[in-house]
């Protein structure tokens, strides 16, 4: 196997596991560890984690080697904030370009969405089905938007909270889902580009309210325990 090959695969592999908190946020990357454990070269493990770095995945530490990337509820915020706009754009363009393909596509990832949430009783956030189709259908909104640079940006924020998603464990069953995502596909179907982009926003905003509350509760427990420890 190839460097390039092997660095390739332990990209996606860790990508996997940091975006799935198999790697929890502040966690040590030992490349040595990495490299005899996956039975690939020390180089591509460097390269892996580099090209993590430049996502934002990881954080390169002076003479320390690499971390993955830690979590706050600051951060969490301004991701969300940034996630929204650039879901609005897109979504926007997409509207106004996608064809009669665009649209089959949006209908079969909405009926799949729909389908896989009757089935579950709801979105539950440890359901990779429920995830993977929720993932399809936003995918599906914004496809047509004719920006390849703008799609990837909007990717990388969209994994970037799913890590957060994820990492809170949170299941909002007294939330409507269903609903919130069909006041979406609705707007986006009559193409609406005002009411889809303020329904897109207002998802976004109220999934980040209830990870950040989360977020935020453990925020102020880890200080809690950091300053008993302190005092004891």
């Amino acid at each position: 196997m190839s460097n390039k090959t092997q660095s390739d695969r332990m990209f996606e592999t860790l990508r996997h596991d940091i975006l799935a908190c198999v790697l929890l946020p502040g966690s040590k990357l030992r490349i040595s560890d990495i490299a005899e454990t996956s039975a690939v070269s020390l180089g591509a493990v460097r390269e892996a984690l580099s090209r993590l770095g430049a996502e934002g995945l990881v954080v390169a530490e002076s003479q320390k080697g690499y971390r993955v990337a830690p979590i706050s509820a600051e951060d969490f915020r301004d991701l969300t904030e940034a996630r929204v706009e650039i879901e609005r754009i897109a979504l926007t363009r997409s509207l106004a370009a996608g064809d009669l393909d665009w649209e089959t596509d949006l209908v079969a990832a909405w009926h799949r969405l729909s389908r896989i949430s009757e089935q579950t009783g709801g979105p539950l956030f440890a359901s990779d089905p429920w995830a993977q189709a929720h993932g399809a259908f936003h995918a599906a909104l914004v496809s047509a938007c004719g920006s390849t640079k703008l799609l990837q940006i909007r990717t990388q924020l969209y994994q970037q909270t799913e890590r957060y998603r994820r990492y809170s464990g949170v299941i909002a069953r007294e939330r409507n889902v269903a609903a919130e995502h069909q006041r979406i596909f609705d707007a986006a179907i009559a193409r609406d580009a005002a009411a889809a982009s303020q329904a897109i926003a207002d998802h976004l905003r109220l999934t980040a309210d209830i990870i950040f509350a989360s977020l935020k509760l453990e925020e102020d427990g880890e200080a809690r325990r950091r300053q008993a420890q302190s005092l004891a």
